[in-house]
């Protein structure tokens, strides 16, 4: 009697413990389909974080109507990626920006960023960029008989990778175009005129005007931009690696 009082015991024991795996793996599939909701309610408030004020569209309409021209929305680097309370979940929190693929998320060959109130072009790899403030100047008067925009239509890359990785080096100083000093570092200022050439190796090269036109009170900057060239892909020829002796 008592074997089968055990057995029936041990069975009751068996059967409740099943129904607890099925109650909580229900219920962690519950919990995981919640996060994939909340992942989707959360891309969906970080892109209204992201997007420029309907007022900003209305106010540069004109120009937007134009060909190669956009507005966007630089986040301050130090305020959204990595913060623990304002972290988003884009990867680079909204400070970077691809005028080429138009996207905000890091790692597609980024042309800018917005950090500690300075713009920056030129992040991972070989990639580089070239930086000029032109000051109050209205962006319909940068056009390709510019002098610094024609310095930078002439700018050839260099293909050898010593020869990139030194200009990578020298755009912290500076380097001169033409009489012109283009930096890969610069300060942002509202109502200011910039040229950007962007160096992606293997990705995209493109020469870009914008202008800062207004910053909002949580420090991200308002920009309006015209796409002056793309050009041919860059490449590098690549140092081998040797092995020492």
């Amino acid at each position: 009697m008592k074997k089968i009082y055990l057995a029936t015991a041990f069975i009751f024991t068996l059967v409740l413990s099943a129904f607890s795996v099925s109650a909580q793996t229900q219920s962690r599939d519950d919990v995981i389909k919640q996060i994939e909701a909340k992942r989707a309610e959360l891309a969906v408030l970080e892109q209204k974080v992201l997007a420029v004020a309907d007022s900003d569209r209305e106010e540069f309409a004109a120009f937007l109507s134009q060909p190669q021209t956009g507005i966007i929305r630089l986040l301050p680097r130090e305020t959204y990626d990595g913060n623990a309370k304002r972290a988003l979940a884009i990867r680079g929190g909204g400070a970077y920006y691809s005028f080429v693929r138009k996207t905000h998320e890091y790692g597609y060959g980024s042309d800018i960023e917005l950090a500690q109130e300075q713009l920056s072009a030129g992040f991972a790899g070989a990639d580089y960029g070239m930086l000029l403030n032109l000051g109050d100047v209205p962006l319909e008067q940068v056009a390709n008989d510019h002098a610094a925009t024609r310095a930078l239509l002439d700018y050839t890359p260099p293909v050898k990778e010593p020869e990139v990785r030194a200009v990578q080096r020298k755009l912290w100083q500076g380097i001169e175009l033409s009489g012109i000093t283009f930096k890969d570092r610069i300060l942002a200022k509202v109502s200011n005129t910039y040229l950007l050439r962007s160096i992606s190796v293997d990705r995209s090269d493109i020469l870009v005007v914008f202008r800062v036109v207004r910053q909002d009170t949580d420090g991200s900057l308002i920009i309006v931009y015209r796409v002056l060239k793309t050009f041919p892909k860059p490449t590098m020829e690549r140092t081998p690696i040797t092995e020492g002796n």
